[in-house]
């Protein structure tokens, strides 16, 4: 039996061969109707794609990649969802790396086989140092996620850490909290989200004239539950007073606070405790989680449709510049809200 074609399909729906071709390679201003009545005939006729004859027609192949640390880690997990499901709606596939935060795996992204057979790279580097920027001077589409503008002629979406991070400690603040505990701080010696973060945590602290109180820091280099517990334990066997944490995720908050739990301290009667990124575990939690929503569907969306116009201009250039995607801040019942 011979294999369908596009003009089999054309014909069972009435349409013509170009029609199906705007169809399948998802083309602006096709009417809905239209688009419906091709992929019945589509499903109906078993037609399939041949992908490398579209690739050598329209020179792209239809998948992009993206290049997060750990899809483990449950923010990285979730703005994948977000981005697959945007290029989904554009007609994009996506191909998924995993990187480990590693900086020798991040740069391999950058010349791999993976890499090549797709037409642009969304990419979330936390192992990349400054000075590798010149690395990033790629002749590819690519849109760099992120807290570091490694490159100033990327196109970089960014959240807004600092911000974020002094909001929280604000909060607490307003609500009377004074003796705040910081889980998962530590110092790399590069500007990235745990810098960022304890920088603003900071900001609100000497804005109100208070003083950093580095006994009552819990340092953590992953960023987990059980990071969170131990950092927690941490501080806690230390003696020193606290009445609120400001962890530096949500996965250290939720590890925290069964740390706290664990020894018989009330959330948050006693521990007012914060996160930050606003992970759908943070709405179901015991107590819910007050924390940070960095807007993660709209840096998703924002990274997709970025990459996608670096793709559809003649010459790939890039507008570069960063976007730094406004945060909201999500007070639940583990602060009392």
């Amino acid at each position: 039996m011979s294999a369908v074609t596009m003009r089999d399909v054309a014909r069972h729906a009435g349409v013509s061969v170009k029609t199906v071709s705007n169809v399948v390679n998802a083309a602006p201003n096709v009417a809905e109707v239209t688009v419906r009545k091709v992929e019945a005939a589509i499903a109906e006729l078993g037609y399939q794609m041949n992908f490398a004859a579209r690739s050598l027609s329209i020179g792209r192949t239809g998948m992009v990649m993206l290049a997060v640390p750990r899809l483990s880690l449950p923010y990285f997990a979730e703005l994948s969802d977000r981005i697959v499901e945007a290029a989904g709606d554009r007609g994009y596939t996506v191909l998924l790396e995993q990187t480990g935060g590693v900086r020798e795996r991040e740069l391999g992204v950058l010349t791999s086989e993976r890499r090549r057979m797709s037409d642009g790279l969304i990419f979330s580097p936390i192992g990349l140092r400054q000075d590798d920027g010149a690395d990033l001077d790629v002749p590819f589409p690519m849109v760099l996620l992120g807290e570091r503008p490694l490159n100033p002629d990327l196109d970089h979406v960014a959240m807004d850490n600092r911000g974020g991070a002094r909001a929280l400690t604000e909060h607490l603040l307003t609500i009377g909290r004074r003796r705040i505990a910081v889980v998962g701080s530590y110092d790399t010696g590069e500007v990235g989200a745990g810098y960022l973060r304890t920088a603003g945590h900071r900001d609100a602290l000497e804005a109100a004239d208070l003083p950093h109180a580095p006994e009552r820091h819990g340092p953590a280099t992953a960023w987990t539950l059980e990071a969170g517990a131990h950092a927690m334990a941490e501080i806690l066997d230390r003696g020193v007073e606290i009445d609120a944490v400001f962890a530096l995720n949500d996965a250290l908050a939720l590890g925290a606070t069964r740390e706290l739990f664990d020894r018989g301290l009330r959330v948050p009667q006693d521990v007012a405790v914060t996160g930050f990124d606003d992970i759908r575990e943070a709405a179901f939690a015991r107590p819910r989680l007050t924390t940070v929503d960095p807007g993660r569907d709209e840096i998703a969306r924002r990274a997709v449709d970025g990459l996608l116009a670096q793709i559809l201009r003649p010459d790939r250039t890039r507008a570069g510049g960063t976007h730094t995607q406004p945060y909201t801040l999500r007070i639940r019942e583990s602060t009392g809200g």
